[in-house]
């Protein structure tokens, strides 16, 4: 069985769901901390040929809370971040079949920030296909305390996994070495140069998967983009 282990992340880049295509089962970091300057809650969208950021304001609270316990700000406008979608893809060719669906993810109204983001990624799923049976880290049975390498390792165990999926960043982070000897088969994913046509401007790369599902039918990126990776 492949596994894989992510942070969660709002409507994330393709190499994120090319990972969940590649896996069994992935594991969603709830019980980590929230990290301020990552991905959590924001990503990049085109608009008018340059790359502009998008974000899921939070509620002002301790930045050492794990992203289980951050909550959406009370005054989120749902509305207004559709209306920056609207805006950026309504003459897209394949806006009249993503906007419900990102309309459904961004109306939830969970006001948790990782159920709201855990909701986002099994809604891309179903809408592309993808059957990767999705975990929270926290409901599996490990010792929480362990960091880094040995968290994943015993995560991988106790899924049952005897292959581990990351992506190509991690690999000063682990040794093959070290999951080997525990019976786990360590790959990294590297994904391919994508390219596609964003209206008539030069190709902006690695937006968010709303990007993609704007620009392309599903059936091509369940039958290409999500396979276009090296394994390492």
């Amino acid at each position: 069985m492949k596994a894989a282990i992510m942070q969660p992340y709002f409507l994330p880049y393709i190499g994120y769901f090319q990972l969940m295509a590649e896996v069994d089962v992935l594991v969603v970091y709830d019980n980590i901390k929230y990290t301020k300057k990552g991905w959590i809650n924001r990503n990049r969208i085109s608009l008018n040929g340059t790359d502009v950021m998008f974000s899921l304001p939070l509620k002002n609270d301790s930045d050492a809370l794990a992203v289980r316990d951050r909550q959406l700000a009370a005054d989120f406008n749902r509305t207004k971040l559709l209306n920056q979608f609207k805006g950026a893809y309504a003459r897209a060719p394949y806006f009249a079949q993503t906007f419900p669906l990102i309309e459904r993810i961004v109306r939830c109204e969970e006001r948790d920030l990782f159920r709201y983001i855990h909701h986002s990624i099994v809604r891309v799923c179903e809408h592309l296909g993808l059957t990767t049976a999705i975990r929270v880290s926290s409901d599996i049975a490990i010792d929480h305390t362990l960091k880094g390498q040995d968290k994943v390792i015993a995560l991988c165990e106790a899924l049952g996994a005897n292959r581990y999926v990351n992506p190509v960043g991690g690999t000063t982070l682990y040794s093959k070495e070290a999951f080997k000897a525990r019976g786990i088969d360590l790959k990294f994913i590297r994904s391919r140069p994508l390219e596609y046509r964003q209206f008539d401007h030069a190709f902006v790369p690695w937006l968010s998967i709303v990007d993609v599902m704007m620009f392309n039918p599903v059936p091509a990126i369940t039958a290409g983009i999500l396979y276009d990776i090296d394994l390492l």
